[in-house]
């Protein structure tokens, strides 16, 4: 008896089968709305060799005509030493609709597929669909190709991202599903809590107690999203209006690539205030593979994309090493753009401009450098938070200015 739409999860409402690996568009399931339009080509074909893997569940068990609200997006590459808590977790969700899991493993050479096969059948019995695609070539094909895979072979109305060495907590889907509903052009994020619990402590305060206007006016810093990547949950209509992930592979900030996007089509940023994953430290995390000069000069593209071009004048606060290092980084309209460096330490003060020595110009521009409290805004901030003890924070709270208007954390 197929299930209705909407209707609780049970653990008669899936089981395990066959179907074709799949090369659609991310939109192409008959269970997503028809407004919802996507690439109409989204990754090239994974190599065909006799060991491509392919599973998925029965479709006629849960229902032809069967909309699943939620698939949870699992890539997995060499990760068996997590993968069982990280599914143990998926099958701990409290939430009563419809729910399925897809994986996509990217060339796994260790124990993972296998885990995955085990842990199909507890998810089946308590209701979550599962779609298993992969390939077994040489290589990974990459972060961003695997996530875009298990998008496409998926058919949920509603998007849960989970890197495959993070648990999630098991309010994790209802909740951020309910903000979904709520916002229906953002992404939705959470609050984490660290694993090692001493690990990226700075980082981890950052992720968690962002003030909801500075999910939108912080995110030109060098932590990137304002909700991170393993906590993101949105629609599949608003994933297919944004486009797809980066496919370059090891070394791409796909997730960055791709929040960058999302804000350039205008999309919302939403965090549930509850730790709702448990996001794990480690040095095999992919984001150790992106070089930092990478991420840089996305950085400084879509600062210059989205606040530079507003503004006709602006002052860099450092003129230290990463004051002058935006400076060198921009182009020449913006460079033309910086007014003074400001800063609080008197002997940069005391020499009275910075001199550009790569210009070609001549002569050279040279650049005032001001006391903070004689600058003028707005500005674009180079001095990284929560690293001061207070000082910084409260230099820029004496100035009576508004984030997002007056000035932009840019480290």
């Amino acid at each position: 008896m197929s299930e209705e739409i909407g209707a609780p999860r049970s653990p008669s409402s899936a089981a395990g089968g066959q179907v074709p690996f799949l090369h659609e568009g991310l939109c192409a399931r008959d269970s997503v709305p028809a407004k919802c339009k996507c690439l109409a080509a989204l990754s090239p074909p994974v190599p065909d060799n006799s060991q491509l893997q392919s599973r998925a569940s029965l479709d006629s068990v849960i229902g032809e005509g069967c909309r699943i609200q939620v698939s949870v997006i699992l890539p997995v590459h060499n990760t068996e030493c997590w993968l069982d808590e990280c599914l143990k977790s998926v099958v701990e969700q409290d939430f009563e609709d419809t729910m399925e899991l897809s994986v996509f493993n990217d060339a796994s050479k260790d124990n993972s597929i296998h885990i995955i096969e085990k842990w199909k059948l507890k998810l089946e019995d308590v209701g979550i669909r599962v779609v298993i695609g992969g390939h077994d070539s040489p290589q990974p094909q990459g972060v961003g190709f695997a996530k875009n895979q298990a998008v496409m072979q998926s058919s949920g109305t509603y998007l849960c991202f989970l890197d495959s060495d993070d648990v999630m907590m098991p309010q994790r889907v209802r909740l951020q599903h309910e903000a979904a509903i709520q916002h229906p052009n953002s992404i939705i994020g959470c609050q984490v809590r660290r694993e090692p619990l001493d690990s990226t402590e700075r980082y981890t305060r950052w992720i968690n107690n962002l003030k909801p206007g500075q999910l939108l006016t912080q995110v030109f810093t060098s932590h990137g999203p304002t909700v991170i990547m393993p906590t993101w949950f949105c629609s599949r209509e608003w994933f297919c209006h944004v486009g797809k992930f980066d496919e370059g592979g090891k070394g791409v900030p796909e997730d960055l690539l791709f929040f960058y996007e999302h804000i350039r089509k205008g999309g919302g940023v939403f965090r549930v205030d509850q730790y709702l994953l448990q996001y794990r430290y480690h040095p095999q995390a992919a984001t150790h593979s992106v070089l930092e000069g990478t991420i840089w000069n996305h950085r400084v593209r879509f600062l210059e994309d989205r606040a530079l071009k507003h503004w006709a004048s602006f002052t860099i606060w450092n003129a230290g090493k990463q004051g002058r290092k935006l400076y060198r980084s921009l182009s020449p309209a913006n460079q033309k753009k910086v007014a003074a460096f400001c800063d609080v330490d008197e002997n940069k003060i005391a020499k009275g401009f910075y001199t550009y020595q790569e210009s070609k110009e001549r002569p050279k521009p040279q650049i005032p450098i001001q006391h903070f409290r004689d600058a003028t805004p707005p500005f674009i901030i180079c001095v990284k938070l929560d690293l001061t003890g207070g000082a910084f924070e409260e230099n820029l709270t004496t100035l009576d200015l508004k984030e997002g208007l007056d000035y932009h954390h840019f480290n």
